[in-house]
């Protein structure tokens, strides 16, 4: 099931490393170290090992040899992303280069002055957005919806080290006040972002199928886009070949306002379309599908 305990792997000792060797030597010397990190993930952490293999191999039908060394070159990209992000976050964004598919798609929601909902997922890199963003001749604010359940220490040590994000983060809370604090960003043609792809527990969900097999899904993405006026846009941040990047825009197709479940299934769809494309860059290292139900 797509249920995520709200924690992220990692150590803050691992951080601070990958941090050292990223100023001193450069991003290309982080990855190096990755060869390791990778396959102590491999070999040690078969929970995570068994969803990878799982989605490759059932999802994507690949052999049992190209699945297996599928998952390590998974856990490898994964690392990269978290390695880019760092070093872009820590002032080495000139070392990157990016293209942006898509852009007319933001430009046009905003024309409209009514905000813009943007629902991504856990592939490629979507948390450095906000720094590519910003050479581009568009002017908005991006407001990321989410569970602070993050290991702490790790958190304020990234904030030390990239202190100038001008992203804000809107909490979800019991007494429903982020509805509040959504509504009045959309009022400032503000973007909001959520990600349409992991559900805490106790939480509401809805099911669709995704590259073939039933998953659950948050519900509330879903249900507030499809209760406002705003647009609708799927975005995605996804590594290329040494430091490159591609970002997408896809306005949601074929929905209907007020139904939960046409945003759903455009969403369901547009994320297929992305990791069929990148079939290694699908992070969500849990059981997300239902396995009783496997095709």
């Amino acid at each position: 099931m797509s249920q995520w305990d709200g924690k992220s792997k990692g150590t803050l000792l691992g951080y601070k490393i990958f941090i050292f060797l990223i100023k001193q030597f450069g991003v290309r010397s982080a990855y190096t170290l990755l060869y390791f990190v990778a396959a102590y993930y491999f070999v040690f952490h078969p929970k995570s090992f068994r969803s990878v293999y799982f989605y490759l191999r059932n999802r994507h039908g690949y052999g049992t040899l190209r699945s297996l060394c599928y998952v390590y070159k998974t856990y490898y990209v994964f690392g990269q992303t978290i390695i880019d992000k760092i070093a872009i976050s820590a002032g080495l964004r000139e070392q990157f280069t990016y293209e942006f598919d898509g852009i007319e798609v933001l430009k046009e929601s905003l024309a409209k002055k009514q905000g813009g909902i943007l629902i991504s997922a856990h592939v490629g890199n979507f948390e450095i957005a906000e720094k590519f963003f910003a050479d581009i001749d568009v002017d908005f604010r991006i407001n990321v919806v989410t569970v602070d359940q993050e290991h702490t220490a790790i958190k304020e040590y990234l904030e030390q080290v990239s202190p100038n994000s001008g992203t804000k983060l809107i909490k979800i809370s019991e007494d429903m006040s982020h509805v509040f604090q959504i509504n009045e960003a959309l009022s400032n043609n503000e973007l909001i972002c959520f990600t349409g792809d992991r559900y805490f527990e106790g939480s509401k969900t809805l099911q669709a199928e995704l590259l073939g097999q039933t998953a659950d899904f948050p519900a509330g993405p879903f249900l507030i886009a499809s209760r406002l006026q705003a647009p609708l846009v799927f975005v995605y941040v996804m590594k290329e070949k040494g430091l490159h990047y591609h970002l997408y825009a896809r306005e949601a197709k074929d929905v209907k306002r007020r139904n939960v479940d046409s945003y759903l299934n455009a969403y369901t769809k547009s994320v297929e379309s992305i990791l069929r494309r990148y079939p290694l860059q699908w992070f969500n290292f849990f059981d997300f599908w239902s396995r009783d139900s496997t095709k």
